[in-house]
């Protein structure tokens, strides 16, 4: 069997309201990607429906992040982007999976139980099994690599744990089937430097959020540069001038936030930040932010209102997506059926 290219798969769900935190802690890091992998985006709108979704901002959600992709730099000519649901593959192998996967490894999942809190007994089954809709995922594909942050580590774990009994269960099987001794591969978790976690706009302890009650908590990326500029502006600071080591900014959490923001977006670190603007008024360092975010978002902001405009030209791009997706998720489930003992014509 040819060796399994060195392939990334990332999906994110489309549950509305891009926003800055999105675009540093995944989005970003997709289009660097590129020039090293070959990379296959996901939209993953079977995931977002574990809690019901309104049909069709379910739909208007999944162009959004579509045009989010393509905005940001993600190129779908060279790389495959597309949803879900257009290659049946996905729920296909999910099932396969479920038979492999165990209940105690279900129940270990920490997201799963913080999500579905006290009320367990009425979330969905589909919340429950997600996991292993998040392994049918990576490994239909079988991608080698799986760009990853701190809430999906035990995820990515549970993915190499089914890959792993797969390989096991099914030895002589996949032997017998002309393959090497595995056939899933043990995919690996490309985890970048410390993550940049982006703050609320007006409270430096909360997570930016698409939920919160206030827009100007958040850069939605839809934003245009005038509505950037405006929530910088108005960001919760403190009064006193930014520290010149990053020690300094340990008991400011607002300061903390807009360096860090400042920093990923400049492709720098927070000690060079404060190397320059360390000493100085808040008041100068904000207008150099306003500058760098403006020249950074806004043409973003720009290009997703465009792409929004022309939803046939987005589900174009998701449906030759798809259909480039759906040659190797094909083979994939091919070799699956006939590795398990499954009839097939």
């Amino acid at each position: 069997m040819a060796a399994v290219a060195e392939r990334v798969f990332s999906g994110v769900q489309p549950t509305g309201n891009l926003h800055l935190g999105n675009y540093l802690g995944a989005i970003k890091r997709f289009v660097s990607l590129q020039d090293s992998y070959e990379c296959i985006y996901c939209v993953v709108d079977m995931h977002a429906i574990t809690v019901w979704q309104d049909p069709a901002e379910l739909k208007r959600h999944t162009r959004e992040v579509t045009a989010a992709f393509i905005a940001c730099g993600i190129d779908p000519k060279r790389h495959i982007v597309f949803n879900q649901s257009q290659v049946s593959g996905h729920a296909e192998l999910a099932w396969i999976f479920n038979c492999v996967a165990r209940m105690g490894w279900m129940n270990r999942m920490t997201q799963f139980k913080e999500k579905a809190g006290k009320d367990r007994e009425n979330v969905s089954l589909g919340l429950f099994a997600y996991p292993s809709l998040m392994a049918a995922d990576i490994l239909l594909y079988r991608a080698t690599h799986v760009p990853v942050g701190e809430d999906q580590k035990q995820h990515l774990e549970l993915t190499r744990d089914i890959a792993q009994k797969f390989n096991v269960d099914f030895g002589p099987s996949i032997v017998a089937n002309g393959h090497n001794d595995t056939f899933f591969p043990m995919t690996e978790p490309l985890i970048a430097g410390p993550a940049t976690r982006v703050m609320s706009l007006r409270d430096g302890a909360k997570k930016m959020s698409k939920s919160d009650a206030s827009d100007n908590s958040r850069i939605n990326l839809t934003d245009d540069a005038d509505t950037i500029a405006a929530k910088i502006r108005k960001a919760k600071t403190d009064p006193e001038p930014l520290p010149s080591e990053e020690e300094g900014l340990k008991a400011r959490p607002e300061a903390d936030n807009l360096v860090g923001i400042y920093a990923a977006l400049n492709d720098t670190t927070k000690q060079a930040v404060l190397g320059e603007y360390g000493g100085g008024q808040f008041s100068t360092f904000k207008m150099a932010l306003v500058d760098l975010a403006v020249a950074k978002l806004g043409p973003i902001g720009e290009e997703m209102q465009r792409l929004m405009g022309d939803v046939s030209a987005i589900d174009a791009i998701l449906s030759e997506g798809a259909d480039r997706a759906r040659v190797i998720a094909d083979k994939t489930i091919r070799d699956v059926k006939d590795i398990v003992g499954m009839v097939r014509g």
